[in-house]
């Protein structure tokens, strides 16, 4: 990618010779690298367990197994929300099941009229469609749509009559009533559990850059934004540690009530983000020594009382606080800015359109072609196509290799268990419940290891309806992910997103605005406290935007030049300002001023 300057109004198209650098981004050992697993894998992989062991086990004792399909469907709701305060979370959840049963009673209904496979590849492929840009809209997390596709493809092709709906969709609903108990007891035990795990990884990425004194003064080197990063990480560090500590303010406004607990979170993370926003010089510089960052978060992810720190100098306690803004987004205006906010990403000029029509075309492509070639369960290559699919074309090459590697080798493990799974149906319930907990437990390695034990999963489901054939089911899922995984990215590189440039030029201007709306609270003494937070957050929240549409758009293909230098001076001017706010909650001598270039 080119590191000249973009005229205004004059927008420029990406040249053929910038490709091989687009290409060697896609190299397949990267993609397939093993990372450490997220400090909370078990969480879902215990739920998704017990949400799907009741009903499981409840359908092997009046002996109707056969119907494992629709209660599944409910119990994976179990695997959504585990990063949400337990108040969101609950409304999370409960929105994702209600999904769930929508989803699944269209394909019901579709199988049941009609059982054209044309039909009902192109039904599979318009919800896949659907229900990615409602999951990427509503930022519901991961597993993202992936879920909602292999339950209402798999529908689709299931033999279903009319009058058999209503009591396959309260099998749905009813399993997903008690996963969504599930995700909600450990509230029980730890009120505040998801807070304290957001300020804790708010604090080890302070800590980070703490740790980096250079993280704040080697702008003035820096060649872009993309070669920034491989050849320096103190503006990465930043960046995660702005991106952290947003995540943990989010997490804190959408809580609930005040408690103790919380201030001293809030607390907590206030000093997270002085620590990023005006790095001290190294160990010892009081609220930026990163020891103490670190003791500190090694204390709130415990199950003991979360440390209390000391106030910054100067600074009132209520200005800790954020019920003003958390009343604000309570208050009915505040939900129909919410409602408003999620319309935009879903309208006419959304970026996530260009996501949605690969998907469409992508996971028709892939059904179409099993059925011309005669597989008997085209669902799986619209799956494989469907979890394709990500935020540009470079993570879903990475996407492609990981799915295509993991399957075919759950493939061969799904051989190896299948005489132990054929010994009775309880030893069929037990390995389904085994890899259901095994593909959690691995998949925040990588996606690919986490493939490994969904595949075989997948293919044991199948027998609860029956035994078939192992070699049929072998062959048609090899098939199925070679074809699905080949017609998924060639839709990708069809279909062309020239909109991420545009979403970067969005959030350059948010950020323009948010950064002025910062300076002008800053620079005026009669600014309320509360102000002068909801503006810093503000501009916090517009730098992760901005990052997270930059990186988005580096990673797509096939459009106009991205502005890098506006990018840059952007995030420059932002941490500036954030810098400057600094000496209102003690001494940083060492901030920037505003204008400082």
């Amino acid at each position: 990618m080119s590191d000249t300057p973009v005229r205004p109004g004059r927008p420029t198209v990406r040249k053929l010779p910038q490709l091989p650098s687009a290409v060697r981004g896609l190299a397949p050992a990267p993609a397939l690298r093993l990372s450490r697993p997220s400090d909370t894998w078990f969480k879902p992989a215990l739920s998704v367990v017990v949400a799907s062991a009741v009903p499981h086990l409840t359908l092997l004792a009046i002996g109707r197994l056969d119907l494992i399909v629709y209660t599944m469907a409910g119990s994976l709701c179990a695997l959504y929300g585990h990063g949400l305060p337990y108040a969101r979370r609950a409304r999370a959840v409960a929105g994702v099941v209600l999904g769930m049963a929508a989803g699944l009673a269209v394909s019901l209904v579709t199988a049941s009229l009609t059982g054209s496979t044309a039909v009902l590849i192109a039904v599979g492929a318009l919800l896949a469609a659907v229900q990615k840009v409602l999951c990427d809209a509503t930022r519901i997390g991961p597993p993202g749509h992936v879920i909602f596709t292999f339950v209402s493809s798999a529908a689709l092709f299931a033999p279903q009559r009319l009058g058999q709906i209503p009591g396959h969709l309260a099998l749905t609903l009813g399993a997903g009533a008690f996963a969504w108990l599930v995700a909600l007891a450990p509230a029980l035990v730890r009120r505040e559990g998801p807070e304290r795990r957001a300020v804790a990884r708010a604090l080890e990425a302070a800590a980070v850059c703490a740790a980096d004194p250079g993280s704040r003064n080697r702008d003035a080197a820096d060649p872009g934004p993309r070669h920034r990063d491989a050849a320096d990480p103190g503006p990465r560090h930043r960046h995660a540690a702005a991106a952290a500590v947003h995540a943990a303010w989010q997490c804190l406004l959408a809580s609930g009530r005040a408690t103790p607990v919380r201030r001293s979170l809030e607390r907590l993370v206030v000093h997270a983000e002085e620590a990023f926003v005006a790095p001290g010089p190294g160990p010892g510089a009081g609220a930026a020594d990163p020891e103490r960052l670190r003791a500190w978060a090694a204390r709130t992810r415990g199950r003991g009382p979360v440390p209390t720190p000391p106030p910054a100098p100067g600074t009132a306690d209520e200005l800790y606080g954020i019920d003003a803004e958390r009343a604000v987004l309570r208050a009915r205006e505040g939900r129909r800015a919410a409602r408003r906010a999620l319309l935009r990403r879903l309208g006419p000029g959304s970026p996530l359109l260009p996501v949605a029509v690969r998907t469409l075309i992508g996971c028709a492509l892939a059904g179409y072609l099993c059925a011309a070639l005669g597989v008997g369960r085209p669902y799986w290559a619209i799956v494989t196509a469907a979890s394709l699919y990500q935020a540009n074309l470079t993570l879903s090459w990475n996407r492609t290799l990981q799915r295509t590697l993991g399957n075919l080798l759950g493939v061969l493990v799904f051989a190896a268990v299948l005489p132990v799974s054929r010994i009775s149906p309880l030893a069929l319930v037990c390995c389904c419940l085994f890899f259901g907990f095994a593909a959690e437990a691995l998949i925040t390695r990588n996606y690919w290891l986490g493939s490994v034990a969904v595949t075989p999963m997948a293919l044991l489901v199948l027998e609860f309806g029956g035994a078939h054939p192992a070699g049929e089911l072998i062959g048609d899922r090899v098939l199925d992910t070679v074809l699905g995984a080949a017609t998924g990215f060639l839709a990708a590189t069809l279909v062309t997103n020239r909109r991420a440039t545009g979403r970067v030029e969005q959030a350059l201007d948010a950020t323009d605005r948010a950064r002025a709306a910062a300076e002008r609270t800053v620079a005026d003494p009669a600014a309320a406290p509360t102000e002068r937070d909801r503006a810093r957050r503000a501009l916090t929240a517009s730098l992760v935007e901005l990052r997270e549409a930059g990186d988005t758009a580096a990673g797509e293909w096939w459009q106009r030049a991205l502005p890098e230098q506006r990018l840059l001076a952007a995030e420059r001017a932002g941490h500036r300002t954030l810098a400057a706010t600094a000496p209102r909650r003690g001494p940083t001598a060492h901030a920037p001023s505003i204008g400082a270039e």
